[in-house]
C-alpha cells in the first residue's frame, strides 16, 4: 500500500494536473479485468486521499497563523476592490449629471474664458511696457559696465517689440524714438570698443612688458653700448589667442560663437579675446556685420600709425626717464626699441583680428547669419599688408630715403679726431654766413623742466588706466617736420635694425604660408633700399673721404694728428690717407657684419677701395723713387728679386723682424752679425765700388726719404690692420634677401675668391712696405758710395804739411751732414729696431769703400794719410752718436791707413810680425800705393819681388792660422 500510495504521488508530482490523475485512474478502472482489481485500485485510492488529507492537516497545523493571516488580507482586499467599484459608478452618475448641467451653460462659459485670455494678453502687454520704460535706465547701467550683449539683446528685442506689439501704443512713441536712435548708433559704439581692444587693449600687456624690462635695464647705470643684433632671440612667432585668455579658460579657437555667454558678475574685458567674441555677437545681433567689416578695413592703416606714434613718444618717455637725450645724442639704438616694441604690438594686432575673423566667419557662415556670397570678408593677407605698408613708412623717414638730412647733416660713420673731410674742408671756399645767435631759451628753465615732467607724468597715468598712451608734442622727440623721431634719421640707422627686420620678415612670410607671392612687401622694399641706395651712398660717402686725403699735391706728405695716433696707439706718424683707408675698410666691416646678407658686396667693395689705394701708393712711391723715367739705384736693387731675396736673408733683416726677447741668444753673435754685414758689404761694393754715382740715382731730399718712412710704417701698419679683420671674417656666405643663388653664382665672386683677393691685398701692402724699407737701408748707403768714392778717385792726398791738411774733406763734411739729417728723419719716422737696420753695418760699408778706395788714389803723403785718419774719426764719431756703439769697423779702416806711415819693406815685416788682417788685395792695394807715393822703392822688379813676398807671407800667414784651427779642433 504504501508503495502505491508512493507511485500516485510522484504521479501526481509529475503532472500538477489533477484532471491527468482522474484520467489515468478512469482509464485503469476500465482496463481492469475483474471487480478485484477493481476493488484493489479503489483501496489504493482511499488509502492515498487518506494520507492526503492526513498531511494537509498537518500543514495546516504547521501553518495555521500564515494561513489565518492570507485569509484576512484576501478579505479586505475584496472588500476595497467591492467599495471601489461602487465609488467609481457614483463618479460616472456625477460626470453625466455635470455634462448634462454644462450643456445647459455652453454659451456663457465661452464668454467668460475668452474675457480672461484677452485680460491675460493685457496684464502682459502692461508687465512689458513697464519693461521697456526700464530699458533706458537698464540699458545704460549696462553700456557703462560694458556688458554689450546684454545691452544689444535688450535694445533689439525692445525695438522689436516697440516696432511690433506695441506699435499702436501712442505713448511710447518718444521712447520708441530714443531707443530707435540708440539702436542705429549702437554699432558704432561696439565697433570703437572693437577697435580699442584690437589696437589698445592687445597691445597694452606688450607695451607694460616692455616697460618693465626697460626700467630692470635702467637699473643699469653703466653706458648702453650699441647692442649687438647678431645675438638676438630667435625669430618671435605671431601671439597665439590664448594670451589674451584667463588662466584656465577654454580659448577662442576652442569655442563657437554659440558657447560664448556674458556673465553679468564678472568684469567682461577680463578676456579680450571672449570680449569682442561678445562685440562680433551683438554687431551680429545690430545684423552690421557688413558696416564692422568696412569700418575695419578703413580704420586699419590709421589705426596702425596711432600705434606708431604712440610707442615712439613711449620710447622718448622711458628714454627720458634713463636721463637720455634725444635732441644731444643720436641714438639708433632707440630705433631698435622701437622696431622691436613694433614688432611685438604689430603681432599682438596680428592675433587679435585672427580672433576677430574666426568670429565674423563662424557669424557668416552660420545658418541664421548671411550668406557668404553676401559678405566678403578680409583676410590676414590684408592685415600683414597694411602693417608691412606702416613699417615701410616709418622705415623711410628713419632711414632718409628722400635725403632730406644729408645736406645738412654730417654723416654718422665713426670718426677719428682728424678726418679727411675736416682737411678738404679747411681749405674749401666757404660762403659766408652771419652767426644765428639766440639771445635766450625756455628750455632749460625750471618752468619748462617741470610743465615737461608734468606731461609725461599725466600720460604716464593715462596709459597705466586706459592702456592708451595719450598726448601731445614731446620736448624728447626729435623735430623732423610734422614726424616725431626718436633718433636722427640717416642711412647708416639700417646698420641696428637690419637683423631684427629681417627676422620679422622671415616670420611675416612664414605666417604667408605657401603660395604665388615669395616675398612680402617689406622684403622687397629692403633689398631695393639696400642694393639701390644704401650700398651707393656707403660708397659715396668712402669714396669722398678717400678723395679728400688722396686727391692732393702731395698725399705722402699729408700726416695724422698726434690726437688720432693716440686713438690708434701707434708710436710713429702715419698718413692721414692710411688711417681714413682703414677707417673706411673698418666701417665696410662693421656693416659686413651688421647687414651681413650683404656682405659678399661689401667684401667686393672693399677689395675696389684697396685696389685703388694700392694704385695710389705706386704712383706716390714712384714719383719718388724715379727721375726721368729711371729708377734710383736702390729702388732698382730693391725691386731686383735676387738682391731683396739677399738681403732679405741677412740676419740683421730677421733680427728687425723678430723681437730681440724671442731671438735664439748665439755665443758668437758678434762675429755672426759682422759676417753678414761683411757680405752685404761684399756685394755693394762689388757693383758700386769702382763707379761714380752721379746725383740724379740717389734721393738728395730727405723730405723723400721721411715720405718713404711714413709709407712704410703706414703701410705695415695696414697690412697688419688688413689681416687681422680679415682673420676674424667668417668663411661661410649668407645669401642675401630676395637674392637667386643662380644668378649669384653667375654673375659675382665667391666668398672664397674674395677672401684670396683680400688676402693677396694684404701681402702686397707688406711686400710694397718691405720695399720701402729696404729702399732706405740701400739709399743711406748708396750715399756713402756717392760721396767716399769721388774722395778717393778725385781727391788730392798727396800734400804737404799745412793747414788745409788739418781740415776734413769737404765730401766726408757733406756725407756726415747727409748722414745725420737722415737719422734725424729716420729717428722720428721709423720704430727703433727699424731705424737700427738701417744704420747698423753702415761703418763696416764705409770702411769696406775707404779701404777699397785705396787702389784709386794716385800718390798719399803723410799729411794726406793723417787727414784721411781725421776724416775716419769724424765719420766714426758722428755714427757712434746714432748707433751708441762702438763702430770698431772704422778703427780696422784707421789702422789700414796708418799702416802706410810705413816703407814697403816695414810694410812686410810688419805682415810678418802682426800677422795677416786684411786680404791679400787689400794688402796689394797699401803696397802699390807705397810704391806710387814714396821714393827709393827701386824698379818695377823689385816693387814685383815685394809683392810676390808680399802674397807668400800671406798665404804662410793663412796657412799657419788654417794648422792653427785644425789644432784646436783636434784638442777639443
Amino acid at each position: 500500500m504504501a508503495a502505491d500510495a508512493g507511485r500516485y504521488r510522484s504521479a501526481l508530482s509529475k503532472s500538477k494536473d489533477p484532471s491527468g490523475l482522474l484520467i489515468s485512474v478512469i482509464r485503469t478502472l476500465s482496463t481492469s479485468a475483474d471487480v478485484q482489481d477493481r476493488e484493489v485500485e479503489k483501496s489504493r485510492l482511499e488509502e492515498a486521499y487518506e494520507k492526503c488529507d492526513r498531511d494537509l492537516d498537518d500543514q495546516i497545523v504547521q501553518h495555521y497563523t500564515e494561513l489565518t493571516t492570507a485569509i484576512r488580507t484576501y478579505q479586505s482586499i475584496t472588500e476595497r476592490i467591492t467599495n471601489s467599484r461602487n465609488k467609481i459608478k457614483q463618479v460616472k452618475e456625477n460626470l453625466l449629471s455635470c455634462k448634462m448641467l454644462l450643456h445647459c451653460k455652453r454659451d456663457e462659459l465661452r464668454k467668460l474664458w475668452i474675457e480672461g485670455i484677452e485680460h491675460k494678453h493685457v496684464l502682459n502687454l502692461l508687465d512689458e511696457i513697464e519693461n521697456i520704460k526700464q530699458v533706458p535706465q537698464r540699458l545704460e547701467h549696462c553700456m557703462s559696465s560694458k556688458h554689450y550683449l546684454h545691452a544689444t539683446n535688450m535694445l533689439v528685442s525692445a525695438v522689436n517689440s516697440l516696432e511690433g506689439p506695441l506699435l499702436q501704443v501712442e505713448g511710447l512713441s518718444d521712447l520708441r524714438l530714443e531707443l530707435h536712435m540708440k539702436k542705429l548708433n549702437m554699432h558704432m559704439v561696439l565697433i570703437d570698443e572693437l577697435h580699442r581692444h584690437l589696437y589698445i587693449k592687445s597691445t597694452s600687456r606688450v607695451g607694460n612688458k616692455n616697460k618693465e624690462k626697460g626700467s630692470s635695464s635702467a637699473k643699469d647705470t653703466s653706458p648702453v653700448p650699441l647692442i649687438d643684433v647678431t645675438n638676438l632671440s630667435t625669430p618671435r612667432k605671431f601671439l597665439d589667442a590664448s594670451q589674451y585668455n584667463t588662466p584656465g579658460a577654454v580659448t577662442v579657437r576652442e569655442m563657437s560663437l554659440q558657447e560664448i555667454k556674458e556673465d553679468l558678475d564678472v568684469d567682461p574685458e577680463e578676456n579680450s579675446a571672449m570680449f569682442m567674441g561678445v562685440l562680433i555677437k551683438g554687431l551680429a545681433k545690430l545684423k552690421k556685420i557688413p558696416e564692422t567689416i568696412k569700418a575695419i578695413i578703413d580704420r586699419l592703416e590709421p589705426e596702425l600709425k596711432q600705434i606708431v606714434k604712440r610707442s615712439t613718444t613711449q620710447i622718448a618717455d622711458n628714454a627720458y626717464q634713463r636721463g637720455e637725450s634725444l635732441s644731444q645724442e643720436n641714438q639708433p639704438r632707440l630705433l631698435l626699441e622701437l622696431l622691436e616694441l613694433l614688432f611685438d604690438k604689430f603681432n599682438a594686432v596680428a592675433a587679435a583680428h585672427s580672433i576677430v575673423l574666426g568670429h565674423l566667419h563662424q557669424i557668416v557662415v552660420s545658418p541664421t547669419g548671411p550668406k557668404e556670397g553676401v559678405i566678403k570678408l578680409y583676410d590676414m593677407a590684408d592685415v600683414s599688408a597694411k602693417i608691412q605698408s606702416v613699417l615701410q613708412v616709418l622705415l623711410m623717414d628713419y632711414l632718409d630715403v628722400k635725403n632730406t638730412r644729408s645736406a645738412t647733416e654730417p654723416s654718422s660713420q665713426i670718426s677719428y679726431a682728424s678726418t679727411g673731410s675736416d682737411f678738404a674742408a679747411f681749405f674749401a671756399k666757404k660762403r659766408p654766413q652771419r652767426p644765428k645767435q639766440s639771445l635766450f631759451k625756455f628750455e632749460s628753465s625750471s618752468h619748462a623742466i617741470s610743465m615737461s615732467a608734468y606731461l609725461r607724468e599725466q600720460r604716464r597715468e593715462l596709459y597705466s588706466k586706459s592702456g592708451e598712451l595719450q598726448g601731445g608734442a614731446d620736448d624728447n622727440l626729435i623735430e623732423g617736420g610734422e614726424t616725431k623721431f626718436v633718433c636722427k634719421p640717416g642711412a647708416r640707422n639700417i646698420t641696428v635694425i637690419f637683423h631684427p627686420l629681417l627676422r620679422f620678415i622671415q616670420e611675416t612670410e612664414h605666417n604667408m604660408g605657401p603660395g604665388p607671392a615669395k616675398q612680402c612687401q617689406l622684403r622687397t622694399f629692403l633689398t631695393y633700399y639696400i642694393n639701390d641706395f644704401f650700398l651707393n651712398q656707403v660708397r659715396i660717402e668712402i669714396n669722398k673721404e678717400i678723395e679728400a686725403v688722396t686727391k692732393v699735391s702731395d698725399p705722402l706728405k699729408v700726416l695724422a694728428s698726434a690726437d688720432t695716433m693716440k686713438v690708434l696707439g701707434v708710436q710713429r706718424p702715419l698718413l692721414q690717407s692710411t688711417v681714413i683707408v682703414e677707417k673706411s675698410i673698418q666701417d665696410l666691416i662693421n656693416l659686413m657684419h651688421d647687414l651681413s646678407a650683404y656682405s659678399n658686396q661689401f667684401l667686393e667693395m672693399v677689395c675696389d677701395k684697396l685696389k685703388e689705394y694700392k694704385e695710389i701708393c705706386n704712383t706716390a712711391y714712384r714719383g719718388i723713387v724715379q727721375s726721368e723715367e729711371k729708377l734710383t739705384i736702390s729702388a732698382s736693387w730693391a725691386k731686383d728679386e735676387d738682391i731683396s731675396r739677399l738681403l732679405k736673408s741677412l740676419p740683421n733683416w730677421s733680427n728687425m723682424a723678430q723681437p730681440r726677447q724671442l731671438r735664439q741668444k748665439r755665443e758668437d753673435e758678434e762675429d755672426f752679425t759682422r759676417a753678414a754685414f761683411a757680405k752685404e758689404s761684399e756685394v755693394l761694393t762689388g757693383n758700386l765700388g769702382d763707379k761714380l754715382i752721379p746725383p740724379n740715382e740717389i734721393l738728395r731730399d730727405v723730405s723723400d726719404l721721411k715720405a718713404l718712412a711714413n709709407l712704410h710704417e703706414s703701410l705695415e701698419w695696414l697690412a697688419g690692420r688688413l689681416k687681422g679683420f680679415f682673420s676674424s671674417l667668417p668663411t661661410a656666405q649668407t645669401m642675401s634677401p630676395g637674392s637667386d643663388s643662380q644668378v649669384n653664382s653667375d654673375h659675382t665672386r665667391t666668398r672664397e675668391q674674395i677672401m684670396q683677393t683680400l688676402n693677396d691685398l694684404a701681402k702686397a701692402f707688406q711686400e710694397m712696405a718691405d720695399r720701402c724699407l729696404l729702399v732706405l737701408h740701400l739709399e743711406v748707403r748708396v750715399h756713402c758710395f756717392h760721396y767716399l768714392i769721388p774722395l778717393a778717385k778725385q781727391g788730392n792726398y798727396a800734400i804737404v804739411a799745412n793747414v788745409e791738411s788739418m781740415d776734413y774733406d769737404p765730401l766726408v763734411v757733406k756725407l756726415n751732414k747727409d748722414i745725420s739729417a737722415i737719422e734725424e728723419v729716420m729717428s722720428a719716422s721709423l720704430q727703433q729696431h727699424k731705424f737700427q737696420y738701417i744704420f747698423e753695418g753702415l761703418g763696416h760699408l764705409i770702411s769696406c769703400i775707404l779701404i777699397n778706395g785705396a787702389q784709386y788714389f794716385k800718390r798719399i803723403s803723410e799729411s794726406g794719410i793723417k787727414k784721411m785718419c781725421r776724416n775716419i774719426f769724424v765719420l766714426q764719431q758722428n755714427l757712434t752718436n746714432i748707433t751708441m756703439s762702438r763702430e770698431a769697423d772704422l778703427d780696422f779702416a784707421r789702422q789700414y791707413y796708418e799702416m802706410l806711415y810705413n816703407t814697403a819693406d816695414e810694410l812686410l815685416n810688419l805682415v810678418v810680425d802682426q800677422g795677416v788682417k786684411y786680404t791679400e788685395l787689400e794688402y796689394i792695394n797699401a803696397l802699390s800705393l807705397l810704391h806710387r807715393s814714396q821714393t827709393g822703392v827701386g824698379d818695377q822688379t823689385v816693387q814685383n819681388m815685394r809683392l810676390q813676398r808680399l802674397k807668400e807671407i800671406v798665404c804662410e800667414q793663412a796657412a799657419i792660422k788654417q794648422a792653427t784651427k785644425d789644432k784646436k779642433i783636434t784638442t777639443v
